[in-house]
């Protein structure tokens, strides 16, 4: 139920736009009465120009922003005087329309307006909310619509058939509110709700009070219904779905990533899995989508999976391929029933996945689109439920959805974003990821777009890096999972998390790692098995339930092994660790000859004497190599350079530099590889 959250103190303290982002931000906190980056507020203020002149602007919501988070920053500022005149005309188009409006900017450097600036101009009042709330869709979306809306507001109310955003929605609500001037809302078919006043405050008021009388009308209807039928699929119990979802992930992302890497995201939330087990979910799923904000990120359609837990997870397992490309032919068929001459199809692959007694997958080029798919389809299960209390569901003609999915203004922002990045939406797990070589390593495939698991037994530096990679980086992009990687159940488990997180992996970076040793007669059975159990034992673990998961998918993917220098030319008093280096390149080789055949890579990195930075070279590790050479523990650093041919010191970053390199696409045509990272250290020339 949307709460009347205005705070007068809060309002006073920011003041910005005449109160237009506080009220904003209060009315993007309810994800049912504004979609994310759905919606579009507006003042008309009285601003001083740079010539001292008093203007009268319109500042209006920019195109792509979100309401929750949107600052006085993220609002386009219009002359409005420029603006008004374009309401006595016949028509332009949304090219017209948008060239024009880039004219009247009343301050450099702000973003793009919203398509829907003329219905914010030729509103005639000084505040103007335009929401996408459930209960309003729900009524605007049901068979008989007007009635439905005019039996609720009356003759407060103008209603509008459903009618793309532009020029001609803009005029025909501001004619109606000339025409009828003691309405006080708007509805528009499929679309959303309009409403006004002369005060921040009072527009606020309004906005909340008109979708709360929805709200309850809604939640009248609903009383006594199943609105998506009797429970025709229970659902399994949570581990269960867990298990399942786990083996079955890979497999859709590798489906769904045809044309570029996806993120997954799942949800088994009490609504969705109430919403897929009903009995007319797989029929009321596919009639379409409610509004253009929900078709942006949905898709005009989900795909449902035909199938119960009765009929077993391997029958599931083999019939999502196909059930993905079935989905994928009628969405080339609705493209080329409803495509214009130069139109260029999009991704064919769903954004919405159900499957019943398990719930909902959503796919994005990132976390981020995944999870606004993932909320956006919550509202869509709002919506239809609520008009099929109604008496039905009525969606978008798929022209209608068309004419919105392949809008020249949404394709236009498209168009403006840079190319992907090497890692762009990948999934990449680092182990011993919480510092040194896997902390430089995070950071830099992060940069590149990638998603990053930290796997590392340090569960206080895991869970520090994981946390300011998101912040850095952004919303989910660095998960922390606390790994022994000798313990076989905390490897699986480690991929368990990665998969139920992100849907997949496509990079594996073994890095977890020790330093120590002694001569050979020194050298205890302890310290010969613990050199073995984390840098030979753990790295099979690792790379054996990667590649596990990497064959699931079919797209293949790339693991890099950070071996040493010492695994082709040993040092002095470190046997097991000379040793275990040495056997993880020949497991990199011998890993990388196995995966060929799926277009799995494995490469691996050799650096030496990683100092600066790193967690492994303690005091006891640097005291030991110093006694080894004859040297003071300070002459280190400058030992190591002057060794190597080009006398360099080697950092943290170059080794993060090499696995960006052969982890990525610009290595895609080699495996079996040593790369070394030494500054030249010749008897390490790799032969």
């Amino acid at each position: 139920m949307p709460q009347n959250l205005w705070n007068a103190d809060s309002a006073a303290r920011l003041p910005d736009l005449d109160g237009l982002v506080y009220r904003s931000n209060l009315l993007g906190s309810d994800r049912a009465v504004v979609n994310i980056y759905g919606g579009n507020t507006s003042a008309k203020l009285t601003l001083i120009d740079h010539a001292g002149r008093s203007t009268n602007v319109l500042a209006v919501k920019a195109s792509g922003s979100d309401l929750l988070t949107i600052a006085e920053k993220g609002f386009a500022l219009l002359r409005l005087d420029e603006i008004l005149p374009l309401f006595q005309r016949d028509m332009m188009s949304d090219e017209q329309m948008t060239d024009y409006l880039s004219r009247t900017a009343f301050e450099p450097g702000r973003p793009r307006q919203s398509i829907e600036t003329l219905l914010h101009a030729f509103v005639p009042f000084k505040h103007v909310d335009h929401t996408h709330p459930d209960a309003v869709i729900s009524i605007a979306c049901a068979p008989d619509a007007e009635d439905q809306a005019r039996r609720l507001y009356g003759d407060r109310m103008a209603f509008v058939p459903y009618i793309r955003p532009g020029f001609k929605l803009s005029q025909w609500i501001g004619h109606k509110l000339i025409d009828h001037p003691q309405i006080e809302c708007v509805v528009m078919g499929k679309h959303g709700l309009i409403t006004w006043a002369d005060n921040s405050k009072t527009c606020y008021d309004n906005s909340i009070r008109l979708i709360q009388e929805a709200e309850d009308y809604i939640a009248d209807a609903c009383k006594g219904k199943r609105v998506f039928g009797d429970l025709h699929v229970e659902s399994l119990n949570a581990a269960d779905r867990a298990a399942i979802m786990a083996q079955v992930l890979p497999i859709i992302r590798g489906a769904v990533s045809s044309n570029g890497s996806t993120i997954l995201a799942y949800d088994d939330s009490e609504t969705v899995l109430a919403m897929v087990g009903g009995a007319k979910a797989a029929e009321v799923s596919q009639l379409g989508a409610a509004c253009p904000d929900h078709l942006v990120h949905v898709k005009r359609q989900p795909l449902f999976v035909d199938w119960s837990p009765a009929d077993g997870v391997d029958a599931l397992k083999a019939r999502i391929p196909g059930d993905v490309r079935a989905y994928q032919e009628r969405y080339v068929d609705y493209f080329e029933q409803n495509s214009e001459s130069g139109d260029e199809m999009g991704n064919p692959a769903p954004r919405v996945i159900l499957i019943p007694g398990l719930g909902m997958i959503n796919t994005g080029k990132d976390a981020t689109n995944a999870d606004v798919s993932r909320q956006l389809y919550h509202r869509a299960i709002e919506v239809i439920g609520g008009s099929e209390a109604l008496g039905g569901f009525v969606s978008l003609s798929a022209k209608e959805a068309y004419d919105i999915e392949y809008w020249p203004l949404e394709l236009y922002k498209l168009k403006l974003a840079p190319p992907p990045r090497d890692y762009a939406g990948k999934i990449v797990l680092i182990t011993g990821g919480a510092s040194g070589i896997g902390r430089m390593t995070a950071f830099r495939l992060a940069q590149d777009g990638a998603h990053i698991v930290i796997a590392d037994i340090n569960r206080a530096g895991g869970e520090q890096t994981a946390a300011e990679l998101n912040e850095r980086f952004g919303f989910k992009r660095a998960i922390f999972t606390h790994t022994d990687v000798t313990s076989e159940a905390a490897v699986q488990d480690t991929l368990r998390q990665t998969v139920l997180t992100y849907g997949g992996l496509d990079v594996l970076v073994n890095n977890a790692g020790i330093a120590g040793g002694a001569p050979v007669e020194d050298t205890t059975l302890e310290m010969w098995q613990r050199n073995i159990d984390i840098l030979v034992t753990g790295y099979f673990l690792m790379a054996r339930e990667a590649f596990r998961v990497m064959k699931a998918q079919g797209i293949g993917g790339t693991m890099v092994f950070v071996a040493s220098k010492n695994a082709v030319f040993p040092g002095k008093g470190s046997t097991a660790y000379n040793a275990a280096k040495a056997a993880e390149v020949h497991l990199a080789r011998s890993l990388a000859e196995e995966g060929g055949a799926y277009g799995i890579r494995v490469n691996s990195v050799l650096p030496d004497a990683v100092i600066r930075g790193s967690s492994i070279w303690d005091s006891e590790w640097k005291e030991s190599r110093a006694r080894q050479y004859g040297i003071q523990v300070h002459e280190l650093n400058d030992f190591y350079r002057q060794r190597n041919t080009l006398k360099v010191e080697i950092l943290l970053e170059d080794i993060a530099e090499a696995i960006a390199f052969l982890g990525g696409p610009r290595s895609a045509k080699t495996t079996g590889a040593m790369l070394t990272v030494d500054g030249g250290v010749p008897a390490a020339y790799v032969r």
